[in-house]
């Protein structure tokens, strides 16, 4: 009944649960690293649903947005311009996130490869070592950590060597890791982790002794009220301890290592189970009963709870009290019969389908806590015996592929129906202006003659202009009404040509007069007129860019009204198509992972059953034994 694991088997299953739960619990968003303000719109939106921890819905926006700012003529007029390089990082940081890990290496890669601030390549360094080391990549993950030099930002200093300890540690490297362990500073957040990995690589290094004190003070650290992920870290390292002191056969240090372990933390159960039989192991049977006690009032369902349910009356037994243990092995002989049950019914839901559909709730996903949830929801008895099953990082990296490909399906089939908005859309514009263009085009094609009239004008006294520079014209400059005047001269010396009377000499000696005024004043007041003819030619070019400007306006204005439902049909037959084959791409991907998650769980359930019946067989036996001995004492009493 006493299952024992292997040091080897141990260390192993341990330094995994602290890797991953750094890595996996402690997803970073990376904010624009310049520190100013943020400018652009859109990459502040992809930050606010990173910051949700949608990070679909951040890579969604934010690869729109790059997409525009790389097509643009003038990249540098765009708000985006500041924050280009932290948005490529970002990019890379939301696939990361998302577990895009081949596209984010991509990205990450790039940023390491442009001209960026040396902090942003340093943490491009440290994401890009990440991913090798989730992959397993262990040497490519030392090589990415060793490109980084100069500054590193302050809130990354203590995870990356972290994570090059991790790294020393998945690579078989624990001397190393050991020595990166021991001078990381006890920072809020990491001290718990890295207090535990140094325990594990001390272990793994042949330090038994070491390996168990530094165990011992992982598993007394002082840590924050608050600090959740610390305290289970805490209780796993006095769970490691115990369960060492125990193949030690060092059992009372042992006791008191699973005694330290929370009553409400995540390893309670296990701690219980294991003190208990630490207790029995020291022939210490009611102390065991203390520990047992506590945890045979708990969840049913838990391998721990139903273990206590036949330890309990082992104990009692121990202490010849065998009407007691006979009562209780029946009690767990009547439990191990209705878990028998659900196990049953828990695999018929699963096979008609209604796991899967436990797993895509949307209630549940919106809380951080909702694998939990599950197993207290009446009409979801499939998830009754996958709590363990279901908190494996294995199984929680299917799951979150299957949610993960749920959430894609819903996407895609919102997409398809958001098509017929856009036809709707494209025919109410079309239906709006098509109505109003011909009269428009009209107008503006009457008022286009008239401002390319007055443009042809504009351009010829120009023309003039430069030429009176070189040749000068005084009459060019002449008023209207000194115009008038001399073409009213001219009529009178016309008149006056044929005319011998004597006056006649006198009014042509008159008018001789008023020509050599009107010639005086256009010859001496030559120099100021032209360059007020030049004044009024600025103004007069002012005007016509204005009037160029409202032109360009209105012919943008006039494209745009066209281009707001012509040439639409052709990308959204191509889109409609792409969407549709991605939805059955998407349907066929996820029936074949929902299909797996479902083998994997009616494995788990058979096992669970397979154990289950073996207890009930024990029980059996042992409910038998201790009604004999029962009966034997009582006789024995009797005739005494």
């Amino acid at each position: 009944m006493l299952a024992c694991i292997s040091r080897r088997t141990l260390s192993k299953g341990l330094l995994s649960f602290g890797l991953a739960t750094f890595i996996v619990a402690a997803p970073v968003v990376v904010e624009p690293v310049s520190g100013g303000e943020l400018k652009d719109l859109y990459f502040g939106e992809a930050l606010y649903y990173a910051h949700q921890g949608e990070f679909f819905s951040a890579l969604e926006r934010l690869d729109a947005e790059l997409g525009q700012y790389h097509d643009l003529d003038e990249p540098s007029r765009d708000t985006l311009y500041r924050h280009v390089n932290e948005a490529e990082f970002s990019a890379g940081d939301f696939e990361l996130n998302y577990r895009m890990h081949h596209r984010a290496g991509r990205a990450i890669k790039a940023v390491l490869e442009s001209n960026v601030d040396e902090a942003v390549r340093n943490e491009a360094a440290f994401r890009l070592a990440r991913i090798h080391f989730q992959k397993d990549q262990y040497e490519d993950a030392l090589h990415a950590l060793d490109r980084m030099h100069g500054r590193v930002p302050e809130q990354i200093k203590g995870d990356v060597e972290f994570l090059r300890a991790n790294v020393y540690l998945g690579s078989a490297r624990p001397t190393d890791a050991a020595n990166v362990l021991k001078k990381m500073p006890a920072t809020d957040g990491l001290k718990g982790f890295s207090a535990f990995n140094l325990g594990i690589a001390l272990l793994q290094d042949n330090h038994q002794a070491d390996a168990l004190n530094q165990l011992d003070k992982a598993g007394q650290l002082k840590l924050r009220a608050s600090d959740e992920a610390g305290s289970a870290i805490k209780d796993k390292a006095n769970l490691v301890l115990g369960d060492l002191l125990f193949d030690s056969k060092d059992f009372s240090r042992a006791q008191l290592s699973f005694d330290r372990v929370r009553l409400d933390g995540p390893f309670s159960n296990r701690a219980l189970l294991r003190s208990g039989w630490a207790a029995v192991s020291a022939e210490k049977f009611d102390r065991a009963l203390v520990p047992w006690d506590i945890l045979i009032q708990r969840e049913p369902t838990d391998s721990a709870v139903q273990e206590a349910m036949l330890a309990v009356p082992y104990a009692y037994s121990k202490l010849n009290v065998h009407g007691r243990a006979a009562l209780m092995y029946g009690r767990a002989l009547e439990s191990f019969s209705k878990e028998l049950e659900k196990v049953d019914a828990s695999v018929e839901s699963i096979r008609s389908g209604k796991f899967l559909k436990a797993l895509v709730r949307e209630e549940l996903k919106q809380n951080k806590e909702w694998v939990i949830r599950l197993r207290t929801l009446p009409d979801a008895p499939e998830t009754f015996y996958l709590m363990s099953l279901m908190a494996s990082h294995d199984f929680q990296t299917a799951l979150q592929n299957y949610v993960d490909l749920d959430d894609l399906r819903q996407r895609l089939v919102v997409w398809q129906r958001n098509f017929d908005a856009f036809d709707d859309l494209i025919k109410l514009r079309r239906r709006n202006y098509e109505p109003l263009l011909p009269g428009i085009d009209a107008k503006f094609r009457e008022l286009d003659s008239q401002i390319r009239l007055r443009q042809e004008q504009r351009k010829h006294v120009e023309e003039r202009l430069h030429a009176m520079l070189t040749g000068p014209r005084p009459d060019y400059l002449a008023t209207a009404d000194e115009r008038i005047i001399a073409e009213r001269l001219g009529q009178l010396e016309k008149h006056l040509d044929n005319n011998e009377d004597a006056r006649a000499e006198a009014l042509r000696l008159r008018l001789e007069r008023l020509k050599g005024v009107l010639i005086w004043s256009l010859n001496t007041q030559y120099h100021e007129r032209l360059s007020q003819a030049y004044k009024h030619l600025s103004d007069l070019n002012s005007d016509i860019a204005v009037l160029t400007q409202q032109y360009d306006a209105f012919v943008r204005a006039r494209q745009a009204a066209t281009h707001s439902y012509v040439g639409y049909d052709a990308p959204l037959s191509r889109l409609r198509r792409r969407v549709g084959d991605a939805l059955q791409n998407v349907g066929v991907v996820m029936a074949r992972q929902g299909r797996l998650i479902e083998m994997v769980a009616v494995n788990e359930l058979s096992l669970r059953r397979d154990r289950l019946e073996s207890y009930q067989s024990q029980a059996r036996y042992a409910v038998a034994d201790s009604y004999d001995r029962a009966t034997r004492d009582q006789a024995e009493g009797e005739r005494r």
